[in-house]
């Protein structure tokens, strides 16, 4: 990939995907809602931030046409950006329609943008949506982020059905427990979750190095903790197994 744009690239696993392409002989685009953050990692790596709120159609496109005009063109667009908020149903409204902003309504924005100038263009086009095994599966402790992220899961899979046979490949990034900002600070705040995730999280670099080994294939589940795949095959054959053991784990964090 030589043209690549990376959201939420100014730390974890955006800014470990953006240092690994450039490494790789790429030029990266660096977005980000902090500022000073995409200026730092794009400054490091040698490539252009363009700052903004994924979450906002008119930033996005505003980002697809910038990278578009400066690179040339996209060869691979990492939709990364997202957000983790404790809570329950009790979850005010305003938090739940941030969340599904940044979590779902982010990638349908890149789509929009990208999609006319990307299908039937005669070159594989890749689109990389960092969804997280809580799409897969669940997170205790969040029901905002297990919803959104369940949806981002469910966009990219009617983005590679309807589009793969157009030229557009449509992967999903689904990690356990990373270290990144977002899994400290679950832990800070006491989250059994994000404590019990921490036991086997993996550096944002190893997840980069990760995902740059699959753009010579095309596979749609990027796992890059292996026991996520039997969890999901267990969800998914005995649904009813898997969810005592959640409820198990649930009530474990609640006793103490």
């Amino acid at each position: 990939m030589k043209r690549v744009v990376v959201t939420g690239a100014g730390g974890g696993i955006g800014a470990a995907l953006a240092r690994r392409f450039a490494a790789d002989g790429a030029k990266v685009v660096v977005n980000d809602l902090n500022a000073e953050a995409a200026r730092s990692v794009a400054g490091e790596i040698g490539g252009l931030a363009v700052p903004g709120d994924a979450a906002s159609e008119q930033d996005v496109a505003h980002l697809v046409d910038t990278a578009w005009g400066e690179l040339g063109g996209i060869d691979l667009f990492c939709s990364n950006a997202g957000v983790l908020s404790a809570g329950d149903e009790t979850t005010p409204d305003a938090q739940w329609q941030r969340d599904f902003g940044v979590n779902v309504m982010s990638h349908v924005y890149v789509s929009r943008a990208l999609l006319p100038r990307w299908l039937d263009s005669g070159e594989p086009k890749r689109l990389l949506i960092t969804v997280s095994a809580a799409g897969l599966l669940t997170l205790l402790g969040s029901a905002t982020y297990s919803v959104t992220k369940h949806a981002a899961l469910a966009y990219a899979e009617w983005l590679r059905a309807t589009y793969a046979h157009r030229g557009l490949i449509v992967q999903a990034l689904c990690p356990q427990g990373v270290r990144t900002d977002m899994l400290t600070r679950g832990n800070d705040r006491g989250s059994g979750a994000a404590s019990l995730l921490a036991e086997g999280a993996l550096p944002p670099e190893a997840v980069a190095d990760l995902v740059a080994g699959t753009l010579t294939d095309g596979r749609f589940l990027i796992l890059p903790h292996p026991e996520v795949e039997g969890y999901y095959r267990l969800r998914a054959s005995d649904p009813d197994r898997w969810l005592g053991g959640m409820n198990k784990l649930q009530r474990g964090f609640e006793s103490k």
